[in-house]
Parts: C-alpha cells; structure tokens; sequence
C-alpha cells in the first residue's frame, strides 16, 4: 500500500513539473520574424561567437580581424548544428508523447508544446542560415545531413537518446547565460537569436529529465547497460560530426584570409577548431554539474566507469 501511495504522488508531482512547463511555455510565446529578426541583418563587424566558446583568443598570431572572421565562421556552424540536432529531438519529444496518449493529458499538452516549439527552433536557424550565407563568401560546407543522423540516433535506445538530448539542453543554458549573454562585443541579433532559444530550452531540460527519469525506470540491467553503450556511441557520432566539420571549416577560413600561413598555423588553427568544438558540444555538457547528478544516479559505478573511459580522448 505505501509503495502504491509513494507512486501516485510521484505521478502528481511530476504532473505539476509538466504543467509548469506548460504554463511558462504559454506565458511568454515568441515569432521569429516579430520578436528574434525583426527584419535585421548581422553586421560582420561584430563577433558572433564569444572568445568562451570558440576559443579564437588561444591563437596569437591571428589578427584581430582574424580572429573575428573565425568567430563567424564558427557561429555559422553554432546554428548550424543545432539545426541539426534539433531534427532528432523533436522527433524524439513527439514519439515519446505518444505513452501519454491516453494516460497523464498535461504530460501529453507539455511534450506537444516541445516538439512545436523544437520544429520552430529549426525554422528560425533555417533562416539564420539564410542570412549569413547572404554576406560571408562562397565556399562554406556541412559535413552531416540532420536526416541522416537522425535516423542513427533514433535508431538507438530511448535511453540514450534522452541522455544525449538532456546533456544538449544543459550546455545550451551554459553556453548562453555564461558566454554568449556576457559577451558585448557579440553580434546583437547573434546574442538575441540565442536568448530567445535559450527561453525555451530552460523548459525543454526539465521535460527531458521527466521523460528520462521515466524510461530508466522501467529498465532491466541488461537494457541499461546496453543503453549505456548506445549512449557512447552516440557520443563517438557527436565527435565524427564535429571533427569533420572543424576540418572543413578551417579549410574554409584559410581561403577568407588575405594572406599564407605557415604548416604549424594551419594546424594550430585546425587543432582549435577540433578543441572549440568539442567543448561547445560535449565537454561543455558533459562537465555540467546537473548532467552528472543525472548520469551518476541512473548507471552503476562500472558503467559510469565506461563512459569516463570512452570520453578520456575528448575531455583530454
């Protein structure tokens, strides 16, 4: 009897998580074009990513303009990244609504509003695209397409996506409340693009608990630890993506500079895109202290064990 009572006020309580997520979705909706655009364009002379998250202040002998240049080039592939892990969340979000079909209705309103305001997120840097392809000189690529790696991340674990997209939405407050929003020499519209997604994703981490809470649940230790494995692969995926994307990348900045750099600048140039990266996207989250409470509390210390061992080439 206690355990049955113990579960029905777990289940209300996590009811009134969801409701608040919908009440503070409701409170303050936001439009692309009235709210983040606003009919503006980005002015190349400001940076668009803070020296925190791209790192351009470690190369010395880059100029100013430089590094400034590298800044952009790094924040077109910001958005473009998100773009692209935005594909696999929202699908996610709307395919686990469908367990609160006929059950917890508030939960069901709370993951619909997500998956809307996710598919919103990936129009907006659609258009963010747009407009920075507008200005910066031809010759930019993308390594990965989002429907692509969205079918081999949703092809794993429920668990580990869940995982991967809870430890997303972390760095996502990290980066903009500790970097981005602190930054006044970031581009204005770069800055307010980022806090309009910051506003959402502030809701979107608690439902990702909830629903990975949830799932883990109802795990046997076998599905765990093969959720786990899922979960570092995803990570190893994280990490292709982002290394083949640095390497395009710092090709492509070497051909917007006026002048030749020496092998070991090409290089060092590279390296500091692999690094900026890899922070932005996994160490970034991966330090974070909530995600860390969350990842210790659902893994064995063996486990645990394996992911530290499989993130050690990255977090070094």
């Amino acid at each position: 009897m206690n355990a049955a009572i113990q579960t029905l006020n777990e289940a209300l309580t996590d009811t009134a998580r969801y409701a608040r997520c919908i009440k503070a979705s409701k409170k303050a909706p936001w439009e692309i074009d009235r709210d983040v655009l606003r009919g503006r364009e980005f002015d190349f002379s400001h940076k668009f990513l803070p020296d925190g998250l791209s790192k351009v202040d470690e190369l010395a002998f880059l100029t100013e303009a430089e590094r400034r240049s590298l800044s952009q080039v790094q924040g077109r592939t910001y958005a473009y990244l998100f773009g692209l892990v935005e594909r696999f969340i929202g699908a996610k979000i709307l395919d686990q609504s469908r367990e609160h079909y006929l059950g917890d209705q508030v939960a069901l309103e709370a993951l619909v509003r997500f998956g809307d305001e996710e598919l919103k997120h990936q129009e907006l840097f659609r258009r963010v695209e747009a407009l920075i392809s507008h200005k910066m000189p031809s010759g930019y690529s993308t390594v990965a397409d989002p429907n692509e790696v969205a079918r081999v991340v949703l092809s794993k674990s429920t668990w580990a996506v869940l995982a991967l997209t809870c430890h997303i939405e972390l760095f996502v407050q990290s980066h903009y409340e500790h970097s981005i929003d602190q930054d006044a020499s970031v581009s204005p519209l770069f800055k307010d693009i980022f806090r309009f997604h910051w506003r959402d994703e502030c809701q979107h981490v608690i439902l990702d608990e909830l629903e990975w809470r949830r799932v883990d649940a109802r795990l046997t230790p076998e599905e765990r630890d093969a959720a786990v494995s899922d979960l570092i692969d995803l990570v190893g995926a994280v990490d292709g993506i982002v290394q083949g994307q640095a390497a395009v990348d710092s090709a492509y900045f070497l051909r917007l500079c006026d002048r030749n750099f020496r092998d070991d600048e090409q290089h060092a140039i590279k390296d500091l895109l692999v690094k900026a990266y890899r922070w932005q996207y996994i160490v970034s989250g991966v330090q974070h202290r909530h995600f860390g409470r969350l990842l210790t509390e659902f893994t064995t210390t063996a486990q645990m064990q394996r992911i530290q061992n499989a993130l050690a080439p990255i977090m070094n």
